[in-house]
């Protein structure tokens, strides 16, 4: 930490992150300037920048394919339908309509990730709310909470968890085994608290609901080829890495990706100029930026010297450190975009471990392949909850967060901060007390 290039890499992390969370400039353009700065300052070279974007290709291949796939059945309206028949199961019940929206949003967001499912479902919500008579921003919100829970069922339902579970080698059905338990809470959670956070929406009575308009599905053939494709790559996310010949969770999605576009092609859906244009290129390149700059920050000692701290406060004691990781990971994510706080922690708590004793420094080696001891363990397990769980914190908390209020805003009811605070503090301040019981039963027996 005592070279200018350490002291210039952390301001330049802190200045991202800062503009970032005070909505200054988009992500995307914060992330790129960072990173392009550190180059430009030959703090890394370009072939290091690139070598470090390169360390995590397996988190880029997997949400580049399952946005391709997501994009390429959108012309069959199946998202439009399945929020219609949401609003038609509610019968004229607002309890039923809140938990409709419960039960449409986890399952798609155990297989897709958050802001992607929030990108698809929120924007079908403000016209069947309007056209019934109730207030969406409630409903918007709900679908926020949800969705950041849910993404804690799977490996791949939220990029934290993907980007955690990836440095410590967890496969899709070892996280099954022992995580998903916990994503399921995380959504319980949320139930419970319908009745208090979501009253008046809980108590209405709907009007007559005959005259929603009925969505009817196009291209049969592509919804059946393009869903039996998403069904091949769920099955290769959960037995791909025990195959004679190993297929990650990225190589699986990369191969749906193809393979809906091909469907969409012979099909003619949609041209695959159009279906390639509209992938989420800002939110992939984002994460680019934020991996060189935490590049930087290895590169320089920066993270060394702040594991050298975290080993003098937490000693050896896991217990303790998984509980204050728990809630202090939670804390800051909801005011720091969680993907760029776990790139950030996860060799932080690396090198903790070799400072504090328990793995050799074989495991800072670039694409080293070193077991961690299963004691360690529950320090990744609670960073992946409170990463995840703090985005229901605040407005700013979170990508899904941001893509509903702007879908909000665009339908004439922006949603302030201090009304997201309303809704988001009491259910992530519940929601992290509860897994952090779960952790200590669980793991730290």
């Amino acid at each position: 930490m005592e070279s200018w290039q350490a002291i210039v890499s952390l301001a330049i992390f802190i200045g991202v992150i800062g503009s970032i969370a005070l909505e200054w400039v988009h992500l995307t353009i914060a992330g790129l300037l960072g990173a392009l700065l550190l180059v430009v300052l030959n703090i890394l070279t370009l072939d290091e920048a690139i070598g470090y974007i390169a360390k995590s290709h397996p988190t880029l291949g997997l949400f580049f394919g399952v946005m391709v796939m997501v994009r390429t059945l959108q012309p069959t309206l199946v998202f439009e339908y399945l929020a219609t028949q949401m609003v038609l199961w509610s019968q004229g019940k607002g309890k039923r309509l809140l938990l409709g929206i419960v039960a449409i949003t986890t399952p798609i967001c155990a297989v897709l990730p958050n802001a992607t499912t929030v990108m698809l479902l929120a924007p079908l919500i403000p016209p069947l709310a309007q056209e019934i008579g109730v207030d969406f921003v409630p409903l918007l919100i709900l679908m926020v909470f949800i969705a950041n829970s849910a993404g804690l069922l799977t490996i791949v339902g939220d990029p934290a968890t993907f980007i955690v579970g990836s440095s410590i080698d967890l496969t899709f059905v070892e996280y099954l085994q022992r995580l998903s338990f916990g994503g399921a809470i995380a959504v319980l959670t949320v139930v419970v608290t319908l009745p208090f956070l979501f009253k008046g929406i809980w108590r209405m009575e709907l009007p007559d609901l005959d005259n929603l308009p009925r969505i009817t599905l196009k291209y049969p053939r592509m919804l059946l080829l393009g869903g039996g494709t998403m069904l091949l790559v769920m099955i290769f996310f959960v037995i791909g890495e025990m195959l004679p010949i190993p297929i990650s969770p990225a190589t699986a999605a990369l191969l749906g990706g193809t393979l809906c576009l091909l469907w969409a092609q012979q099909i003619e859906v949609d041209s695959i100029d159009n279906i390639l244009r509209d992938v989420d290129w800002s939110t992939l390149l984002f994460f680019m930026s934020i991996f060189v700059l935490i590049g930087g920050l290895q590169k320089t000692g920066v993270i060394s010297s702040l594991s050298i701290v975290l080993a003098l406060l937490l000693g050896k004691n896991i217990a303790l450190g998984s509980i204050v990781l728990l809630f202090s990971v939670g804390l800051l994510s909801s005011v720091i975009p969680n993907i760029p706080l776990v790139v950030a922690m996860v060799p932080l708590l690396q090198e903790y471990l070799v400072n504090a004793g328990f793995v050799g420094a074989e495991i800072l080696r670039p694409g080293a392949n070193v077991a961690l001891p299963p004691v360690v363990l529950p320090l990744f397990y609670a960073m992946m909850y409170g990463a995840t769980l703090g985005g229901n914190g605040t407005l700013i908390g979170a990508s899904a967060n941001i893509v509903a209020a702007g879908i909000s805003a665009h339908h004439g009811a922006p949603i302030s901060f201090r009304r997201f605070l309303a809704y988001g503090l009491p259910t992530m301040g519940l929601q992290l007390v509860v897994l952090a019981t779960y952790v200590s039963i669980a793991f730290l027996r």
